[in-house]
């Protein structure tokens, strides 16, 4: 894995303003913040826009100097995208999730459905995906894994006592346990090997979905943000409750279609330790959370809610690019 990428490119009027400014050192035009407020909320220039902005809290880009990361006018164009994003995700969870207690929407998140319905991706990637759809799964979860954990890391020093203790625990063994060879994001750049993908850092970033930038900006979002702390530790318990099952799926579908043993073994790897990893997260972090702030119930719901909000339109939309037969990255592998 290399550090940095390249500015990708532009898909609408706020990125290509955003890459000419942290290109060229200009100016963001004077209507940049109202075409923020009036953008899609999930759509590709947005979406696009904030995870550029977001990685410069991250490895940067290449030519780009680090000096932009706390540029006053980037952050108050990076404050109007969140507040667009946000307040679509909030009207959206609202209607669509409407437990009211954070222990039951863990446990229903817990059972696994009698009968695949069709719309789980773990489901059609173990009974019936092909290769070349591994591969560009891979290529699209790359813009989260090469960095796994990382957006999670921001919400540490903004826990105290069990939660924090923790969630040092299970981000410990995302981070390889001290080994740099078991770090999770070093055992997804051995998967993308075995798959034939480049392993650059953001190498896909061109290539990737508006729904796959969503799910990843959300993570920086909300880890990037001490008054969304609540919503963090929701969204990180949602991808641990669920991991295992998925992985286990997704292990099968690479044996199946001898996609190669680091393949394999990036998804074994998960199975095991995020069974763990669940059982840290309800009772460590969501509960040590909830008993010394209860008031934050309300947030840890909300970034529950929004995880499957936007995993569900992730997964809608490659189901659906396959089943129409074409691909589901916007730049074929």
């Amino acid at each position: 894995m290399t550090a940095r990428s390249g500015l990708p490119k532009p898909r609408g009027p706020l990125s290509q303003a955003l890459v000419g400014a942290l290109r060229h050192a200009q100016d963001m035009p004077p209507d940049a913040l109202s075409r923020a407020a009036s953008a899609d909320p999930y759509g590709d220039d947005l979406q696009l826009a904030l995870n550029i902005l977001y990685e410069l809290h991250y490895q940067g880009f290449d030519g780009v100097g680090d000096e932009h990361e706390w540029d006053p006018d980037l952050l108050r164009l990076r404050a109007a995208l969140e507040a667009t994003f946000l307040d679509a995700l909030r009207g959206d969870v609202a209607q669509s999730f409407p437990a009211s207690r954070v222990d039951e929407a863990l446990s229903d998140l817990l059972v696994e459905p009698a009968r695949d319905d069709g719309t789980s991706l773990s489901h059609h990637l173990a009974r019936e995906g092909t290769l070349g759809q591994l591969r560009e799964h891979a290529a699209l979860r790359s813009i989260y894994h090469l960095k796994e954990a990382d957006p999670h890391a921001w919400v540490i020093p903004r826990l105290r006592g069990r939660a924090k203790a923790g969630m040092v625990a299970v981000e410990y063994d995302e981070y390889g346990a001290g080994h740099a060879d078991q770090l999770h994001q070093q055992l997804f750049a051995d998967l993308m090997t075995d798959l034939g993908l480049d392993t650059s850092y953001n190498h896909y970033l061109d290539a990737a979905s508006a729904e796959m930038l969503a799910v990843v900006n959300l993570m920086s979002l909300l880890g990037l943000h001490r008054a969304l702390r609540g919503a963090l530790v929701g969204q990180f318990a949602t991808v641990e409750v669920t991991s295992s099952p998925g992985s286990r799926r997704l292990a099968d579908a690479m044996r199946r279609t001898g996609a190669g043993p680091a393949a394999i073994r990036f998804h074994d790897e998960h199975v095991e330790a995020d069974a763990v990893h669940e059982q840290l997260m309800r009772h460590e972090v969501v509960g040590g959370l909830l008993a010394e702030e209860p008031d934050l119930e309300k947030d840890v719901l909300f970034g529950i809610g929004a995880t499957v909000l936007l995993e569900d339109r992730f997964s809608a939309a490659l189901l659906a690019a396959w089943r129409e037969g074409r691909s589901a990255l916007r730049e074929p592998l």
